[in-house]
């Protein structure tokens, strides 16, 4: 049996994690009561009227904080036969209010006597021991809805074989560092495409930026820096039973030199790993090699 359980702050995007695996023939519950995911699991192994080989349930801030609190706990204890994943989903706070803001719906922290904007850091503090050991996080603050689609089903549902499921991600440090990313590269001191009149509205995609930067001799040397580190350490995460890593690598805008690093690495890495995916932040751009 895979367990997938998904977790974060509401308005994350939840809902649309457990409806995509839903749509994807998972067995899911929402806001099962911890203690009793044991007695859940049991169950359905027990069933001889259909296989339950892949179930799904949604643990968040709704659930009691006696059972949050035992949480930790009983994935401590989950038996090493069954394959189990823990999605956490999270989003920046400002992001939040305004998904809350314009669905108006009401968090379920907020009342009389708590702010919305209270809430949701309470929420970060209850939900902190779950983040600590999810296998797989994501930050959905800039993904629309298609997108948070795309990126689970690529990473967790579509999965081929076994092994180290790896994320190269470009972004613009204009935008802040990704919260979900492993390891951060800043490329910064990089010669910059953008100052060139002619390659400013291209990005690292386009063959003109491609060809500048493969020019430029710091940028060879980063690039062979990067993946003899990664080339020596990838390993000692995949036998440290990581299933999951984001490599993210920033530029000013994130359109031309991270982009170009990440496809490159990406490429570089997919002959060696199967599960090598890329996304370009600031392009919204999510694909498998």
């Amino acid at each position: 049996m895979k367990l997938v359980i998904i977790s974060g702050r509401s308005g994350s995007g939840k809902s649309t994690a457990l409806n995509l695996l839903e749509d994807e023939g998972y067995y899911c519950i929402d806001n099962l009561p911890v203690s009793l995911i044991p007695e859940l699991v049991t169950h359905l192994k027990s069933n001889q009227s259909r296989d339950y080989n892949n179930v799904a349930i949604c643990i968040d801030a709704r659930n009691a904080s006696e059972d949050l609190s035992n949480f930790v706990e009983l994935i401590k204890q989950w038996p090493q036969g069954d394959r189990l994943e823990v999605l956490y989903l999270d989003a920046e706070n400002e992001r939040l209010i305004k998904r809350f803001s314009e669905t108006r719906r009401r968090h379920p922290l907020s009342n009389k006597h708590t702010a919305l904007g209270e809430a949701i850091l309470s929420e970060r503090k209850i939900l902190e021991p779950i983040a600590k050991i999810a296998t797989l996080s994501i930050d959905t603050s800039t993904m629309s809805l298609h997108e948070l689609r795309t990126a689970i089903k690529l990473r967790l549902v579509e999965q081929q074989g076994a092994g180290i499921s790896i994320l190269f991600q470009s972004f613009g440090f204009k935008q802040g560092i990704p919260v979900d990313a492993d390891i951060v590269y800043d490329i910064r001191i990089l010669p910059n495409p953008h100052w060139d009149p002619l390659l400013r509205t291209q990005t690292g995609q386009d063959q003109d930026v491609i060809q500048f930067l493969e020019n430029q001799f710091e940028v060879r040397e980063m690039y062979s820096d990067i993946s003899a580190y990664l080339e020596k350490w990838l390993p000692h995460f995949e036998l440290n039973n990581r299933s999951y890593i984001t490599i993210a690598i920033g530029c000013t805008g994130g359109q031309h030199r991270s982009v170009y690093l990440v496809e490159k690495l990406a490429r570089h890495f997919s002959d060696s790993y199967q599960n090598v995916q890329i996304r370009h932040r600031e392009m919204h751009q999510l694909q498998r090699l």
